[in-house]
């Protein structure tokens, strides 16, 4: 499997960097956005290193995929939201801010007023809350 020992996310599947884990199988890893837009904001991530979309094998974008829609269901049915969006960001300008690709699942409110590139300098969430919103999504799943 391709890694990056300088990539966040690849620390993460390694288990050196702690996570609020919701799914895992050979290929995929879903876990919390430590600095949520919304409650139930969650990331899946193939567990090989690929930086962008031009970079992952059609079969490790597959298998995102269906991780990603399993999730989505889970978050839907914990936070009941008016609307999800899957967002998947390449390079800076777009506004990627970790080199790895994922897929962000963000649960959506009637007029939450989010934009796509939402400030990334926010502090971060509530640990116990995120805990709390994982908990509740993994009895899903």
């Amino acid at each position: 499997m391709i890694t990056d020992p300088g990539c966040i996310f690849c620390k993460i599947v390694a288990g050196t960097i702690p996570c609020f884990k919701l799914y895992e199988d050979a290929e995929t890893l879903a876990f919390m956005d430590i600095n949520p837009v919304h409650d139930g904001h969650c990331l899946v991530i193939p567990k090989a290193h690929y930086p962008t979309v031009f970079d992952i094998t059609p079969e490790d974008f597959a298998a995102a995929a269906r991780t990603a829609t399993r999730v989505a269901r889970a978050v839907n049915a914990a936070v009941k939201a008016d609307g999800f969006n899957l967002m998947q960001a390449n390079g800076e300008g777009a506004g990627q801010s970790v080199g790895h690709f994922h897929l962000h699942i963000v649960p959506r409110r009637a007029d939450d007023g989010l934009r796509f590139n939402w400030e990334r300098d926010q502090k971060p969430g509530d640990m116990a809350h995120i805990a709390e919103i994982a908990e509740r999504i993994r009895g899903f799943l």
